[in-house]
């Protein structure tokens, strides 16, 4: 990956933006969340301090997903009323941007799609059966989420967000899509559901007693 390097506008750290398209990133020095735009990079506000994590992904952890190597590069973190997950953002060894959940060991691997005119109009909820591109999915479960914290790289601004709207819809053979409601505009990520072994984790945090 390319690299671009600055300094933070606020401490004068040395901040590296690993990914090109990356627009928002962290100083690991004063928490500074930072937007860079054609000419500068702006501070924009300090990230929230994190609630307590149990997932093993990190900032730097490597795998494989489709025979294609990953590097995690940023996250975003989520609280609901039944607990709490990560949005891992990664990119490939080819440059291409996705997106890894970490919801209480269970995990999925999604990225952006166009959203298909078969949306438009539907009644969205649960049990409702949706096509999507030529397959069929169901609404599985509706989520308002807190926003909580991000770190690292984005390939957006996201950090002064509050309450976030999900649904997430499932397929009978493991495909996975979930709608995203923090745009004006929302947002459609697909992909499928994945297993811990299955990505080939490395470079993982280390618990005590493991």
């Amino acid at each position: 990956m390319s690299q671009t390097k600055a300094n933070c506008p606020n401490c004068g750290g040395p901040v590296v933006f690993k990914w090109a398209q990356s627009v928002q990133t962290t100083c690991e020095y004063c928490s500074s969340i930072l937007v860079r735009t054609d000419i500068n990079i702006e501070k924009v506000g300090e990230v929230s301090s994190y609630p307590a994590d149990p997932s093993p992904i990190m900032i730097g952890t490597e795998g494989i997903f489709e025979n294609k190597a990953f590097v995690v590069i940023g996250r975003i973190c989520y609280e609901y009323e039944h607990g709490g997950w990560n949005e891992w953002h990664f990119v490939t060894q080819t440059g291409e941007s996705g997106w890894l959940s970490d919801a209480q060991l269970q995990y999925a691997v999604t990225r952006l799609t166009p959203w298909p005119a078969s949306l438009n109009g539907i009644s969205m909820n649960p049990g409702t059966m949706v096509d999507i591109t030529a397959s069929y999915y169901t609404i599985t479960t509706i989520t308002q989420a807190n926003y909580r914290a991000v770190e690292g790289e984005l390939p957006f601004q996201f950090w002064d967000k509050t309450v976030c709207r999900f649904i997430d819809l499932r397929t009978s053979d493991a495909r996975f899509a979930t709608i995203d409601f923090t745009e004006d505009q929302p947002l459609l990520f697909t992909g499928r559901t994945v297993t811990f072994d299955e990505l080939r984790l490395k470079n993982l945090r280390q618990f005590e007693g493991w």
